[in-house]
């Protein structure tokens, strides 16, 4: 496993509380929220977590500000989405050798309200333990992994992915 480096996860949950969407940041171009990208197109974008616990860990958001897992969208938006996570994971799995490929929706209406999707690749030979929630978890440290890296991570999983 990589190096991992200490979470201020109280500082996380102060700034997704107070800061204006990351998400609509982002799609806005404003580098105080820039991203590695993977992909992204007139409907959604997909990029790299800023905080990843596994390697490739990436996440899938429409472009427009919608707060609703389901209740925001009508069934051919949904579909679609549902279609670029597949996409992604897929890549993901194929770029990583994924044992297990996690998908989840997290967000509150508390802090990061933007829906979007977290997929993230589970290495192989990963302890039981240490899989799930574990796998996920934050407060046992993030990867310290270099920009260039991060950068490199996004093109490969950029390279394998057919939308």
């Amino acid at each position: 496993m990589s190096e991992r480096r200490p979470f201020d996860l109280e500082g996380y949950v102060e700034a997704i509380q107070t800061r204006p969407c990351f998400i609509c940041g982002l799609v806005a171009g404003d580098p105080a929220f820039a991203h590695h990208v993977i992909y992204e197109d007139e409907f959604a974008i997909v990029f790299l977590n800023k905080h990843p616990t596994l390697r490739g860990y990436s996440l899938v958001c429409p472009r427009d500000h919608r707060e609703q897992v389901t209740g925001d969208f009508d069934l051919p938006d949904y579909l679609r989405l549902q279609a670029l996570v597949h996409a992604v994971g897929e890549a993901l799995r194929r770029v990583f050798a994924a044992e297990r490929v996690y998908v989840l929706s997290l967000g509150s209406q508390q802090g990061n309200r933007h829906v979007h999707w977290h997929v993230a690749p589970l290495p192989p030979g990963v302890p039981l333990e240490d899989q799930q929630f574990a796998a996920l978890d934050v407060t046992r440290g993030v990867l310290a992994i270099e920009e260039a890296e991060m950068a490199d991570l996004a093109r490969r999983i950029g390279a394998g992915l057919r939308p």
